[in-house]
């Protein structure tokens, strides 16, 4: 396009990143405001991150000015923060089908676009991902950058240090942009302080101070000496400016900041002055999450992650309250009240775990710890170990962040916790990073591991009362997101396991969890076939009661559905127990074999065959097959 100063631009119209170079200010302004209309509205009709997003507008707007994606790598940490660049990086056209089933995702995703240059869908790990890029174009002999865009919330993940400590005694070309919308780092004392940190993060102070001590260094005699005497002097006046310096010069980087995240001139200066360094340099930007977006700016947390909602008012579609994961939360509050032994940890999920009633009236015995699984578990650990009950809630997905602490800390170490396992199983617009699907798979090896999935809101209540008082050692308690769709009848709940159905059948169906109430649908669907069958439901799935396996060998056929991975699940346990005790018949599992897009979860359990149409076809697909090969002589 042509370098118009007075026309105003709108995304269509632009070669979009390459042509964002050559705006001016007012016109990327008028970008902004409608980057943020485009964002505001899809995530109204799509769910999805939208403070975080609106947040970081005018930042990555800057970030695509100065650096020359994909050549430079830019690396968005969880990927909360990306919706704009995506808008930026030619998927403006698709970009109403963010999060939906065939649409764009609602991450980073290499396999969708080559400026998307890692996956990111879990907390903290921007820096050391950027840090083996920057490693490596600099083996290639490139120049290029690597920019690792996250937040102050990724902070506390432990990787994030990790990468900090390793990246910065390199010299490589790195940069670390953090993007801070809540707490002060470190603060800045006086009006002298004020000043020399708005002269050294501009590309002129950089270039004097340079050819100052170049020149310096080349003057015989008295250069070197002078030059050292500069660099004491200015580091002695820093110093007693400066209260402290920051974690980051501390760790080797260069520290650039704070910058107001929505100037996109400053953003860019300080970006063009992190450039010249060619080396590690951390950038502070401060920003409003929830920036142009008035019910987002006064509830930021609320609008993190959001169903639909109506753009007026700002009110979402779907109330948190009345899901499972209130339930927990509620429940564990009425258990909390008359035991003061039970503590409720979160990792930086209290209102997504349904852990703010527990934080709303046991204040003393709640623990937020931040995005930080693995120091949540071996915390509880210590509770544990000092005599209390604690209660750590967790999405499935980031669970597996902690396995080690689980197999360490928690089993071998012989310490008592429940673990709330949130977001169990599929879990729709999220995507692969976020689908519940491993936990089972990954918990079933632990010796002396306990597994309860109850398939119901009265079934979880049970189930948590039962992991905290009747066990020792680790117990998870397990459960999907959303509500309690189950219709079947309750009268025989319990926290073991139920078979019902036609007795006299050679044919068992075996579920856990929410599916169940699939399962007995499909039961209903295979009479009316002719298809005899029993079910069962197992609440208690690990470990497998060994009565129920006697009580399953008379089956000819075996049916075992799980909403998880086949391979390591619950179904290969149940398979192996029963060839161990000499089972002569037929066992058959479906479930997830590999990662699952984004789509809504009852078109997941579609695809996976674990609808109730899904599991009866499966049946009476095995079923036929066997009535034409034995007709065959096979």
């Amino acid at each position: 396009m042509e370098n118009n100063t007075e026309n105003k631009v709108a995304l269509e119209n632009l070669d979009l990143p390459y042509d964002l170079k050559y705006l001016n200010i007012q016109q990327c302004s008028d970008l902004c405001r409608e980057i943020r209309d485009i964002l505001i509205r899809t995530v109204s009709k799509n769910g999805g991150h939208l403070a975080s997003n609106l947040g970081a507008v005018e930042l990555t707007l800057a970030l695509h000015r100065v650096f020359n994606s994909p050549n430079d790598k830019i690396v968005w940490d969880v990927g909360h923060q990306s919706y704009t660049h995506k808008l930026l990086t030619g998927r403006l056209s698709r970009f109403d089908t963010l999060r939906t089933e065939g649409g764009i995702s609602g991450f980073p995703k290499p396999e969708e676009s080559e400026h998307d240059a890692f996956v990111g869908g879990h907390s903290s790990t921007s820096i050391s991902a950027a840090f083996g890029m920057a490693q490596a174009m600099k083996l290639e002999g490139s120049d290029n950058y690597a920019v690792a865009v996250t937040g102050d919330g990724a902070l506390t993940g432990g990787e994030i240090y990790e990468g900090l400590n390793n990246a910065g005694k390199s010299d490589v070309n790195l940069i670390v942009v953090l993007n801070h919308n809540n707490m002060s780092i470190s603060k800045n004392v006086g009006a002298l302080a004020k000043y020399l940190m708005s002269i050294r993060n501009t590309r002129k102070y950089v270039e004097t101070k340079r050819a100052v001590e170049k020149a310096l260094t080349k003057t015989p005699i008295v250069g070197k000496p002078v030059a050292k005497v500069l660099k004491k002097s200015k580091d002695t006046v820093k110093s007693s400016i400066y209260k402290n310096t920051t974690i980051f010069e501390d760790l080797g980087f260069v520290y650039l900041g704070p910058v107001n995240g929505h100037s996109i001139s400053e953003m860019e200066e300080a970006f063009e002055t992190a450039k010249s360094y060619h080396r590690p340099v951390v950038i502070h930007v401060n920003t409003v999450k929830g920036k142009g977006y008035m019910p987002a700016e006064k509830n930021p947390g609320g609008y993190h992650g959001i169903s639909k909602f109506d753009v007026a008012t700002g009110n979402p579609e779907i109330s948190a309250a009345d899901s499972f994961s209130d339930v927990f939360g509620r429940e564990l509050l009425r258990l909390g009240k008359d035991d003061d032994r039970i503590c409720a940890v979160t990792a930086a999920m209290k209102y997504g775990t349904g852990l703010q009633y527990f934080a709303s009236e046991c204040p003393e015995r709640f623990f937020d710890v931040g995005i930080a699984e693995p120091h949540a578990v071996t915390f509880s650990c210590g509770l544990a170990a000092s005599g209390k009950i604690p209660v750590f809630a967790v999405y499935s997905s980031f669970l597996q962040r902690a396995i080690d602490q689980l197999i360490h800390d928690v089993s071998i170490g012989k310490n008592h916790i429940v673990i709330g396992i949130d977001r169990a199983g599929a879990v729709g617009e999220d995507g692969e990073t976020h689908q519940g699907l491993f936990d089972v798979s990954l918990i079933t090896p632990i010796p002396g591991a306990v597994i309860y999935s109850p398939s119901c809101y009265e079934e979880l209540r049970m189930c948590l009362q039962t992991a905290i008082y009747d066990h020792r050692g680790l117990v998870c308690v397990r459960y999907p997101r959303g509500k309690d769709e189950s219709v079947y009848d309750k009268t025989a709940l319990n926290t073991e396991y139920t078979f019902s159905g036609d007795r006299n059948a050679d044919t068992l169906i075996i579920t856990y969890g929410r599916i169940y109430n699939q399962l007995l649908q499909a039961a209903e669907i295979l009479a009316a076939d002719g298809i005899r069958v029993c079910t069962l439901k197992l609440t208690r799935i690990l470990p497998i009661d060994d009565e129920i396996i006697h009580k399953s060998m008379r089956f000819r056929k075996i049916f075992f559905f799980e909403e998880g991975m086949v391979r390591g699940g619950c179904g290969e346990h149940f398979e192996m127990m029963l060839y161990k005790n000499g089972y002569n018949g037929r066992f058959y599992t479906k479930g997830a074999e590999t990662f699952i897009k984004q789509a809504p979860v009852k078109r997941i359990l579609q695809k996976l065959g674990l609808d109730c149409e899904g599991i009866a076809a499966y049946v009476k697909e095995i079923t036929d097959k066997e009535v034409t090969d034995n007709a065959a002589g096979h």
